[in-house]
C-alpha cells in the first residue's frame, strides 16, 4: 500500500492526493470560501454537533441497525450482513448529509436549497430537510429519471419542493447537475447548492463524507458488538460514492477488504455502463478532478445504468485516491446481476433494496460464492419502493420470464 495515513486528506486546497480541488468560475470562489470557512468552524462547534446529533436520533431514527441475512448466508456459505440505511427516515442514506447541509445553510442565513437528483432519493431527502428547516427547495431532475422514479417525484412535490425537469442531452443525472449548477450561479448569495454526493468542488467531497461517516461509525460498533470482530469484507455501490465513503472511511485502517461496486450496465461498451473508476481517466467535470469517462477532447461520454442514482460519468475524488493507493478494489455488477439480486434479497430476506444498493448485494453474493466462511458487510443504502413499478414493467417477476 502506497499510503496509510488516509485521514490527512483532503489538503488545504481540497485535494485527495491529485484529485478534487475547486475548478470553479470566479463568481463562486468567494461563496465557496464562505461555505468552507463556515463548515470548518461549525463542524467543531458544540451547538452545531449537538443539534445534528439530536436530529439524527429523534428525527431520522438513527442508529440504523445491522442485520444478519440468515437465509442468504445459508444459501451462499458466507456470513452476509446489511447496514440498513434503507430504514433511515426518507428511505436512504441521503438524509445524513442533507440534514447536515440544510443545517449549515440555516447557520449561513440561506433561504433556498438547490440540488440535482438521479434516483430521486437525494431530492426527497433535501426536500425533507427543507421542510424541516422551513427553507425553499428546488430540485433538478432529468426527464428520463423523472419517468423511471415517478414515486419520488411525487414525494418531492408533496414535501413542497419545486421539481425542474431537465430536457437536454441524455436527460439523466449529469444533465441534472449541469442544470442545478446553472440555477445556483444565478443566486449564490441567498441559495446554496446542496451537492448530492462526495463530488463537486471543495469543500463538498469532504463535507458530504463527514456527514455520511455516521454510517461507518455506527456499523463498526454494531458489527463488533454482534460478532466480536471486524468484517472480513465491506461492499457498497459507487456512483458519486457518498454511501460508500460513509461506510468505508472508518474502516480504512482496519484489516478488511473493501469493495466499491460500479454499474456495469448492459455491456462494457462506451455508453452502455457508468464505471468511471474501471474505465475512466483523470479529468475535470463539475468543478473537481476525478476519474472521468471522457472522449479525446475531455468531454464527458454518455453513460448508462439501470439504477438512476449511479449513471454519472465521474466519481468522488477520495475514491480515486483510494483506487490509486490500492486500498479499495473497484469492481462492477451488471444490470442482470443487479435485478437478480433485487429479487433474491426480497424473497429470501423480505428486504426490497434500491437498484443502486442491489449492485452491492449482487457483488456480495459473488464474493460469498468465491470465498465462503467469510463475513461480508454490505451498505444497503436505500429501499426499493421507488423502483418497483420500473422493475416490474421492464423485467417482470422472475416466474413470468
Amino acid at each position: 500500500m502506497a499510503e496509510k495515513n488516509f485521514k490527512k486528506y483532503p489538503d488545504a486546497g481540497g485535494f485527495f492526493h491529485e484529485y478534487g480541488g475547486a475548478f470553479i468560475p470566479p463568481v463562486l470562489e468567494s461563496e465557496m470560501k464562505k461555505i468552507c470557512d463556515a463548515y470548518t468552524s461549525l463542524s467543531r462547534s458544540h451547538k452545531f454537533i449537538a443539534e445534528l446529533r439530536s436530529i439524527r436520533k429523534h428525527y431520522q431514527g438513527r442508529p440504523t441497525p445491522v442485520y444478519y441475512c440468515n437465509r442468504l448466508s445459508e444459501k451462499y456459505g458466507a456470513r452476509i450482513y446489511l447496514k440498513r440505511e434503507d430504514l433511515n427516515h426518507s428511505g436512504a442514506h441521503k438524509l445524513n448529509h442533507c440534514m447536515g447541509e440544510a443545517l449549515l445553510a440555516k447557520y449561513l442565513g440561506k433561504k433556498k436549497l438547490i440540488a440535482e437528483t438521479g434516483a430521486g432519493q437525494h431530492g426527497v431527502a433535501l426536500a425533507t430537510a427543507a421542510a424541516y428547516f422551513g427553507l425553499e427547495c428546488e430540485i433538478h431532475m432529468g426527464d428520463v429519471d423523472m419517468a423511471k422514479e415517478y414515486p419520488n417525484v411525487v414525494r418531492m412535490k408533496i414535501l413542497g419542493a419545486k421539481v425542474v425537469p431537465v430536457t437536454h442531452g441524455l436527460k439523466t443525472l449529469k444533465e441534472a447537475v449541469d442544470s442545478a449548477f446553472e440555477a445556483y450561479l444565478k443566486d449564490p448569495e441567498t441559495s446554496i447548492y446542496c451537492i448530492g454526493s462526495v463530488v463537486g468542488p471543495h469543500p463538498f467531497p469532504m463535507m458530504v463524507r463527514d456527514f455520511q461517516r455516521v454510517v461507518g461509525i455506527e456499523a463498526k460498533e454494531q458489527f463488533f458488538e454482534m460478532t466480536g470482530s471486524m468484517p472480513d469484507k465491506l461492499v457498497a455501490c459507487v456512483g458519486g460514492g457518498s454511501n460508500a465513503m460513509g461506510l468505508f472511511y472508518d474502516f480504512l485502517e482496519e484489516n478488511c477488504e473493501i469493495y466499491g461496486v460500479e454499474p456495469g450496465g448492459r455491456s462494457m461498451d462506451t455508453g452502455e455502463h457508468a464505471a468511471s473508476l474501471t474505465f475512466g481517466t483523470p479529468g475535470i467535470l463539475h468543478g473537481f478532478k476525478s476519474y472521468l469517462l471522457q472522449d479525446e477532447k475531455g468531454q464527458p461520454l454518455p453513460v448508462y445504468s439501470v439504477a438512476s442514482g449511479l449513471d454519472y460519468p465521474g466519481v468522488g475524488p477520495e475514491h480515486c485516491m483510494l483506487k490509486d493507493f490500492q486500498r479499495v478494489k473497484y469492481v462492477t455488477a451488471n444490470d442482470r446481476e443487479c435485478i437478480d439480486a433485487f429479487f433474491e434479497l426480497s424473497r429470501l430476506e423480505g428486504v426490497i433494496p434500491a437498484l443502486e444498493s442491489a449492485h452491492a448485494v449482487a457483488y456480495a453474493v459473488k464474493l460469498a460464492k468465491e470465498d465462503p466462511n467469510k463475513s461480508i458487510l454490505v451498505n444497503l443504502s436505500g429501499r426499493g419502493d421507488k423502483d418497483i413499478d420500473f422493475v416490474l414493467e421492464k423485467y417482470g417477476l422472475p416466474e413470468e420470464r
